[in-house]
């Protein structure tokens, strides 16, 4: 799951195409629930069974991961993550481990110096405060050394089923930015325009489509408008849709289900 930078914060993805008269008129209040709901209603045909893509038995190999994650790839992480687990089966294994050899485990997700001491640190405290076990409760989360709103929500929606929030990361911003859903930048923000547009019982598969879809059709640089299932309530649509809904939705599942199975 990507990072998303403070240093310098992206300006909100600009309206194209055949949007640019409706964007005039756009502003903060313009996106309903009614254009919520209908977003819900197609990524769910699209995506019916949404899950996160990094594996994991449990809720704290599911930190773990989440937080190897930043400035990474599932993919990268899939690979990283049962060697890591093996070696270090619990947190209090984990965190008792030689620094530079968890360094060495984790090398190839980027950054491995601070992603090997925020998990073992994170590690440390879960086995002395928690039994070992990750708390349900999200002020609890935000507490732990490299864990903020997006790998909190991610877990605590996960493995506890508790909507604490709806996940944002770099996909989610981008696809809630082109459909009109919000114009904030900041992860946080973007967080709480979302959650004032679905209902909380939606928040966590929400998260997760908005997040698949944006990984798989609504790309950073070349945009799928022509297949998506959103096409025809994006303001931001390129091309007009090539097939009727169903058959876009469809190909939209037939692909997440593929490219999860390339994952492992």
């Amino acid at each position: 799951m990507p990072h998303v930078s403070s240093a310098a914060s992206p300006q909100p993805a600009k309206p194209r195409g055949k949007s640019k008269a409706i964007d005039r008129h756009w502003d903060k209040n313009s996106a309903t629930a009614e254009t919520a709901g209908k977003i819900r209603q197609r990524l769910s045909r699209a995506i019916p069974k949404p899950r996160c893509e990094l594996d994991h038995e449990n809720a704290w190999q599911l930190l773990i991961a989440t937080i190897l994650s930043a400035q990474s790839t599932d993919r990268t992480i899939n690979r990283v993550t049962p060697n890591l687990f093996e070696k270090w089966p619990t947190a209090a294994a984990l965190a008792a481990a030689d620094r530079a050899e968890v360094e060495e485990a984790v090398k190839s997700t980027g950054f491995f110096r601070n992603k090997a001491k925020a998990i073992q640190e994170t590690s440390r405290i879960l086995a002395a405060e928690y039994r070992g076990e990750v708390p349900r409760d999200l002020d609890a989360m935000l507490q732990l050394p490299g864990v903020a709103r997006k790998t909190a929500n991610v877990v605590l929606g996960t493995a506890y089923g508790l909507a604490t929030g709806i996940v944002v990361d770099t996909h989610v911003r981008r696809v809630a930015q082109r459909l009109g859903l919000s114009q904030e930048s900041d992860p946080a923000k973007i967080e709480t325009d979302l959650c004032a547009l679905f209902a909380k019982r939606s928040w966590i598969d929400t998260g997760h489509r908005l997040l698949l879809h944006g990984r798989y059709v609504c790309l950073a640089k070349a945009p799928q408008c022509e297949r998506c299932v959103l096409n025809e309530v994006c303001r931001s649509s390129e091309a007009e849709p090539q097939q009727t809904l169903a058959a876009r939705a469809h190909a939209e599942q037939r692909l997440v289900e593929s490219r999860d199975d390339s994952l492992r």
